[in-house]
C-alpha cells in the first residue's frame, strides 16, 4: 500500500511537468508545492532503495524552492502602471473601487467579470479613463480594459475573455490587454489560448498582458504565452486568490521588461487587485 500510493504521489508530481504533453499537467501544476511535500515525506517510509528515496525527496524539495523563491524576486519597477482586477460578478462595493483605482492612479486598468451590477465602475472612472473598450466573454460578463491615453486599435475575441487596445502612450505606442482565462482541463483553457496565441503572434508592437489567468506562473501554459508575446511576469509572486484554503497566484501582469508588483485590497470581489508597475520599452 505504501509502494502504491508513493507511485500515485510520483505520477501526480511528475505529471505537473508535462504540460507540454498534456494540459492534464498543467492542472496538476497548481497543486505541485502540497503534492512534492506529501510525496518527499511519504517517500522517505517506502520500501524503495535509500538512494531513490532520498534522490527524490531532493527532486521535490528543488521544485518546492524554485516556487518559494518567486516570492522574493521582482524586476525593478517600470513607467507604465496597470491595475489588474477580476471585479467578480456580484459586487456591490463599486464606489470603494473607484476611490482606490484613483488612489492608484494607474495608466490601463483591466478589469474581468464586468456585469450589469459593477457596470457604474466603468462610468464612474470615464473621467480619469476616458478611453475605454469591452468585449463579452458571456451574455451577461465582459472583460474590460481602461487607458488614460488614446486608443489606435482594438482586438475583441467574443467568448474567449479577451479584449485589447493599442494606446498611444508618451513613450511610444503599445497593446494593452484584459484577459479572464477559463479554467484549466478538463475545462477549456488549453483551447482558449490556443486561439489567442496566434492572434498575439500577429500583432505590431509591445503587448501588455494582464488578467486573471485561471493558471500558475509555473506552468507550461504560461510559460507559452509569456515567450510567444516576449513578456515577463510582475513579481514578486503572492496569492490573488484562496480557493479552499489554497492560496492560488492566478492574476498577472506580464510584460516585455516585467515589472513590481504590489497587492490591492479586494473590496467586495473574492480577488485581491494587482497593481504593477511595468517596463514596456527598453
Amino acid at each position: 500500500m505504501v509502494s502504491i500510493v508513493a507511485c500515485l504521489l510520483a505520477a501526480g508530481f511528475f505529471g505537473s511537468f508535462a504540460g507540454a504533453l498534456h494540459p492534464l499537467g498543467d492542472s496538476l501544476a497548481v497543486f505541485r508545492i502540497p503534492i512534492a511535500v506529501v510525496f518527499a515525506l511519504w517517500v522517505i517510509w517506502s520500501p524503495w532503495p535509500a538512494f531513490v528515496r532520498w534522490l527524490t525527496a531532493v527532486l521535490c524539495l528543488a521544485a518546492m524552492g524554485q516556487i518559494v523563491a518567486q516570492k522574493y524576486v521582482s524586476h525593478p519597477p517600470g513607467p507604465v502602471t496597470i491595475y489588474q482586477k477580476n471585479l467578480r460578478f456580484e459586487n456591490d462595493q463599486v464606489a470603494a473601487l473607484a476611490d482606490d483605482i484613483r488612489a492608484a492612479n494607474p495608466d490601463i486598468v483591466a478589469l474581468q467579470e464586468l456585469t450589469s451590477r459593477n457596470a457604474p465602475l466603468v462610468r464612474d472612472l470615464r473621467a480619469e479613463f476616458p478611453y475605454q473598450a469591452s468585449c463579452a466573454l458571456v451574455d451577461w460578463a465582459r472583460v474590460a480594459i481602461l487607458s488614460r491615453w488614446p486608443i489606435e486599435g482594438e482586438v475583441c475575441v467574443r467568448g474567449q475573455g479577451f479584449v485589447g487596445i493599442q494606446v498611444a502612450s508618451p513613450e511610444g505606442p503599445f497593446w494593452a490587454f484584459s484577459l479572464h482565462a477559463f479554467w484549466p482541463w478538463p475545462h477549456g483553457q488549453a483551447a482558449q489560448f490556443d486561439r489567442l496565441a496566434p492572434i498575439l503572434a500577429e500583432l505590431d508592437g509591445p503587448v501588455v498582458l494582464a488578467g486573471d489567468f485561471n493558471m500558475v506562473p509555473w506552468s507550461f501554459a504560461l510559460g507559452r504565452l509569456a515567450n510567444s508575446t516576449a513578456t515577463t511576469r510582475a513579481g514578486p509572486l503572492f496569492s490573488t486568490l484562496s480557493k479552499l484554503g489554497a492560496p492560488l497566484p492566478i492574476d498577472h501582469v506580464y510584460a516585455p521588461g516585467g515589472g513590481r508588483a504590489s497587492v490591492r485590497p479586494q473590496l467586495g470581489s473574492d480577488h485581491v487587485g494587482v497593481l504593477a508597475e511595468v517596463t514596456v520599452f527598453d
